[in-house]
C-alpha cells in the first residue's frame, strides 16, 4: 500500500531527529566540538582523501570476497574485484576520482589497494572463515532514548555461539600505549552487539593492513559498563553544546588535516550561521532561547 502524501517525509524527519551517536561522531566531538558541528549539523562538504577512498575500496573488496566459495578466496580473486568495486564507487560518488593524480591512469591506484589486500592474506585465511555478517548496520537505544549506531565490518559466530567483532583498518597500527581510540570504537560496537544479541562478544579484533598487525582484545562486562558511561558523558557534552550554541574549537596536531580551517575561529574564520531548526533536525535537541 502506498504511504499517504507526506508520510515518508514525516518518518524521515522523525528518524533524523532521534538522538543518535556513532563511534566516529563520538570521536569527532572528543577531537573538536566545532568539527562535530560542522560535520553533523552544518554538514559542510569535505574533499575526499586518498586514504579514506582507498579504505572504502578495500573494505568493499573484503566484504564481497566472501561471496566467492571457500577455496577460491585467494589474493588473485581479491585483486580481480578491485576494478569492479572501483567502478561502482565512482558511479555512486563521482567525486572520489579527485584523489587520483591522473584519472585516466588507475593502475598505480589499483596496485596500492592490491598490496593492502595481499597483506590481508598474511593475517587471516578467508577460506577457513564463514562470517555471520558483513558490513552489518547495528543500532540500539539506551533507556533515555539515545540511539547507538554504526557499521560493523564483520561479525563471526563460533559453533558454541561465541561472537567476534572484526574491523579492517587500512592504515598502520597505533603505537604501544596509544590503542585507546581504536579500542573505544570496538567497545562501542561490543556494547551495541551485546544488547542486540543478548551476549557480549568474546573477542574484538582489529586488522591493520598498513603494517600487517592484528590487535585482539577480550572485553569484560565491567569494560562495557564503563564504555556506556563514557558514551553518556560524551552525549551530555554534545547536548550542552547544542543547547547553548557553544561549539568550541579544540586545537591539536590534527587541525592540519581539517578541511574547515577557513570557517574556524581558531584560524581566523567565522562559522556559518545555523538555519533555524538545524540543531533539532540533526540531533533531536532544542537549543535554549
Amino acid at each position: 500500500m502506498a504511504a499517504p502524501d507526506g508520510a515518508a517525509g514525516t518518518d524521515e524527519t522523525a528518524r533524523r531527529r532521534r538522538p543518535g551517536l556513532s563511534p566516529s561522531r563520538a570521536n569527532d566531538f572528543l577531537q573538536c566540538p566545532l568539527l562535530f558541528r560542522f560535520r553533523v549539523v552544518d554538514r559542510l562538504p569535505e574533499p575526499p582523501s586518498a586514504a579514506a577512498v582507498r579504505g572504502t575500496l578495500v573494505h568493499a573488496v573484503l566484504e564481497n570476497l566472501y561471496d566467492a566459495p571457500a577455496g577460491t578466496r585467494t589474493p588473485q580473486t581479491a585483486r580481480a574485484l578491485v576494478p569492479q568495486e572501483w567502478d561502482r564507487l565512482v558511479t555512486e560518488r563521482p567525486e572520489v576520482v579527485e584523489v587520483l593524480e591522473d584519472p585516466e591512469d588507475v593502475e598505480a591506484w589499483f596496485s596500492g589497494a592490491g598490496a593492502l589486500l595481499d597483506t590481508y592474506f598474511t593475517l587471516e585465511d578467508p577460506n577457513r572463515l564463514e562470517p555471520a555478517e558483513r558490513e552489518m548496520a547495528v543500532a540500539t537505544s539506551l533507556e533515555d532514548g539515545l540511539e547507538l549506531r554504526g557499521i560493523v565490518d564483520r561479525l563471526d559466530v563460533a559453533p558454541d555461539g561465541a561472537i567476534r567483532i572484526v574491523d579492517y583498518k587500512t592504515g598502520r597500527s597505533p603505537r604501544e600505549g596509544y590503542e585507546s581510540g581504536a579500542l573505544f570504537q570496538m567497545r562501542f560496537y561490543a556494547l551495541v552487539v551485546s544488547r542486540l544479541r543478548g551476549r557480549a562478544p568474546a573477542m574484538l579484533q582489529l586488522v591493520y593492513l598498513g603494517d600487517g598487525v592484528v590487535l585482539r582484545h577480550c572485553p569484560d562486562p565491567a569494560e562495557l559498563a564503563t564504555t556506556e558511561r563514557r558514551i553518556r558523558a560524551i552525549w551530555a557534552g554534545i547536548r550542552s553544546a547544542a543547547e547553548t550554541g557553544r561549539w568550541l574549537p579544540r586545537t591539536s596536531a590534527l587541525c592540519g588535516w581539517c578541511a574547515h580551517q577557513s570557517v574556524c575561529p581558531a584560524f581566523g574564520g567565522e562559522p556559518p550561521d545555523l538555519p533555524a531548526g538545524a540543531v533539532e533536525l540533526a540531533l533531536g535537541i532544542t537549543p535554549r532561547d
